[in-house]
Parts: C-alpha cells; sequence; structure tokens
C-alpha cells in the first residue's frame, strides 16, 4: 500500500492502491473477473466463512483486487479514515450510507441545497422505512444545534450545494453533530478530497459519486463511501447486506481515472474559473453562483476550508423566459445538453431549483443554467457562451 501522507495530488492519485500483490509487476491492477472462488476442501471452505473477508478472496460480491485497489486508494486521499466501499453509482451509495445509521423512527437532517435524488431517497424510501427527514438551510452553520432532537441521528450535507452552490460551514456543523453524538455524512462530489479532505475534519461518512471525476470519462456509474473506525463497521454490514457491489470492470476503469484526476481538476478549475468570471461582464448575467467568486454565498468558508475550485457552477440570467433560455442553450456547439457532469466534455442544462426546495426560498433575477466545464480551451467555451448569450438577448 503506498503512503501518500506529505505527498501532492498528483503523487497521491498515482501510487494509491498499488498494492504489489495486486498489481503481480503490472502498473494496472489487472481486471479480476469472479462469482465463485474455489477451495481446496471443506475445511478452507468453512473457515473462509468464519473469518472477516475484507481485502480477502470469498465470493465474488465480496470483491476481487481490482475493486479492493480502487477503494483503499480512495481511503488514502481522505486521512483519517478507516476504508472505503464501492457502489454501482452515487445514489447507491447515498443510500446505504443513510441506511447504515439511520432506523425506524430515526431524524434525518437533510441540507436544502442537496442532489434532488438525494431529496427523492430521503422523501420516497425512508418515509416509507419510518426515517423523518427534516431539511435545513445550507446557511445554518452552527445553528444546525437547535434543530437537533431526541430522535436526530444523522445530518447530511452536500458543500457546495447542489445546483446553488452554498458553501456549508462543515466544521461547525460537525462540532454540533458530535456534541450530540449524532452521525455527519458529506456528498463530497463536486471538490473530491483532493479540494475538500472533509474526513480531516472531523466527518464519518464521505460520498463521492464516482461517476464524476474519478472516472472522468462520462462512460462509468459508480459510487463510493468512505468511513471513519467508528462508522466503517457499520457501512461494510448494511452494504453486504444490501447486496451492493461494483463491477470489476467499472472499478479497473475507475482506478485509471483516478491516476489523472489531480490534473483533470487543476484544468477544470481553471478555466471554469476564467468562465465564471467573465460571465459577471456580461450584461445579460445577473448573479455567478461560484464558490470561489465572493458573490456567492459562503464565499468565506470555501477561502477558509477548500484547497480549490472545481468545474461545475450555475449562473443566473436577467429575465429571460423559457424559450430564450432554450434558444441560449440548445444553440452552443462545445457544450452538449445532459445530466451528469465530471468528464472531459462541457455540459449545459436550465435549472429551476424553487423546485427543489423546502426550508428555504429560491429567489432570483431570472432564469438559471448549470455549466459542467470540461477539457476544451477557455477560449472556444467562451466565444460559444458569447453567442449564446447573444441569442439569449435577441429573443427575449
Amino acid at each position: 500500500m503506498n503512503n501518500g501522507e506529505g505527498k501532492g495530488d498528483g503523487t497521491k492519485v498515482v501510487g494509491a492502491g498499488r498494492r504489489p500483490e495486486w498489481t503481480q509487476g503490472i502498473v494496472n491492477p489487472p481486471v479480476w473477473r469472479a462469482s465463485t472462488i474455489l477451495y481446496d476442501n471443506v475445511a478452507q471452505l468453512r473457515a473462509a466463512a468464519g473469518r472477516d473477508t475484507h481485502h480477502r478472496l470469498f465470493y465474488g460480491r465480496r470483491g476481487t483486487p481490482t475493486q479492493w485497489s480502487l477503494a483503499e486508494a480512495l481511503t488514502e486521499l481522505e486521512p483519517g479514515a478507516e476504508a472505503t466501499f464501492l457502489y454501482p453509482s452515487g445514489v447507491a451509495a447515498v443510500s446505504a450510507a443513510l441506511l447504515s445509521v439511520l432506523s425506524p423512527g430515526d431524524e434525518l437532517l437533510l441540507a436544502d441545497s442537496v442532489y434532488d435524488p438525494t431529496r427523492s431517497f430521503a422523501t420516497g424510501f425512508l418515509t416509507r422505512f419510518g426515517v423523518t427527514t427534516r431539511y435545513y438551510d445550507p446557511m445554518i452553520g452552527g445553528g444546525i444545534a437547535d434543530l437537533i432532537g431526541d430522535n436526530t441521528r444523522a445530518i447530511f450535507m452536500e458543500s457546495p450545494g447542489s445546483l446553488t452552490f452554498e458553501v456549508q460551514d462543515v466544521p461547525a456543523i460537525v462540532a454540533a453533530a458530535k456534541a450530540h453524538d449524532v452521525t455527519t455524512i458529506i456528498d463530497n462530489t463536486w471538490a473530491t478530497p483532493l479540494l475538500f479532505p472533509v474526513m480531516a475534519l472531523g466527518v464519518d461518512l464521505s460520498i463521492l459519486a464516482c461517476t464524476k471525476y474519478v472516472v472522468g470519462h462520462s462512460d462509468v456509474m459508480l459510487g463510493s463511501v468512505t468511513a471513519a473506525p467508528s462508522h466503517w463497521a457499520k457501512l461494510r454490514d448494511t452494504s453486504f447486506a444490501l447486496g451492493q457491489t461494483a463491477s470489476p470492470d467499472d472499478a479497473w476503469l475507475g482506478s485509471r481515472g483516478l491516476r489523472t484526476m489531480a490534473v483533470r481538476l487543476k484544468h477544470h478549475g481553471a478555466v471554469a474559473l476564467e468562465i465564471a468570471r467573465w460571465l459577471e461582464t456580461r450584461p445579460e448575467v445577473a448573479q455567478v453562483l461560484h464558490p470561489a467568486l465572493p458573490s456567492c454565498p459562503g464565499h468565506d468558508r470555501f477561502v477558509r476550508d477548500f484547497k480549490g475550485s472545481a468545474g461545475l457552477f450555475s449562473f443566473v440570467l436577467k429575465g429571460g423566459t423559457e424559450a430564450s433560455r432554450a434558444a441560449l442553450i440548445d444553440g452552443l456547439e462545445l457544450f452538449g445538453i445532459g445530466y451528469s457532469w465530471g468528464g472531459f466534455e462541457s455540459l449545459a442544462i436550465p435549472i429551476d431549483p424553487q423546485r427543489h426546495r423546502s426550508a428555504t426560498k429560491w429567489e432570483a433575477a431570472g432564469l438559471a443554467v448549470r455549466l459542467q466545464i470540461g477539457l476544451e480551451d477557455s477560449a472556444d467555451l467562451i466565444a460559444d457562451l458569447a453567442a449564446g448569450l447573444d441569442r439569449f438577448r435577441a429573443t427575449t
């Protein structure tokens, strides 16, 4: 196992999870596909069933060196973490993390700015499961202590928030949670541990939709949850009980993507910030929601806690109609129209945050657009957006 402590991000992602017994002299761990694992005799089979199967061949669903390598690499990126479990999607990772800490009668505090499928899981499955969800203002900070009740078992954060990019005061929320013995969970997909090492701040469970920056090529569904020592056993046992597993082929692609994640994030972040600052100068734009800009809610927390910014942000238009926003997006040549993000290609979608709010109210000067900035040259992307804003102005 590579010890990345004290090393730079690029060095960490290149060397992490590459144990010699897993690589066997090959640069990348090969794809170990398996369902059945064979034993020499009955005694060996029975002994295997009675021991810890973490990093031990037992049955295909428990993993092979291909999955273990990526899981261990992600663990190494989070100082203070115990281990990581892989899932077939980010939503599967969210679901397993929540189910590992919640029981019927419990209450979940959920940030009002979270990813919509997370909201759907809470309002749908968790409600049927007997768990109450209460939404909170993502800007609440340490004030969340006033919301923690006798049945509160977990606080779920996403920072920056999905669509609207509010930056939460994670250290203050973690401190309040620990004072009341409440589990903290965060969806850290936007920043990854390279830009926001949340477990060093005391977060108990850190979720990544590895589909995004870890994979980086828009061709794999993959998720992960990295756990603190106090929460690993429950996460592992819950995930095993749910039958969760990620295929070795997908894990291998995740490992391949991870090796270049540090350099890709630098490009994503630099170009996105350049474009965000340019958008601030455009007369058609009322507000740019990018955590690295002073105008974004929680910018001071971003400066304090984050090591850099990523490639996803939104902007609000001045007025506009559905037709004019569509004219802006539909005519873009370099921005695809589609969900997800984190790949090499740029994307643009219309967003309507007011549809996904319970504890807070979203009010803006006009309609909004979310951009995923890929690996294209900034000048080309700016020229494409400039033409789009011209179309917006002409049709408003």
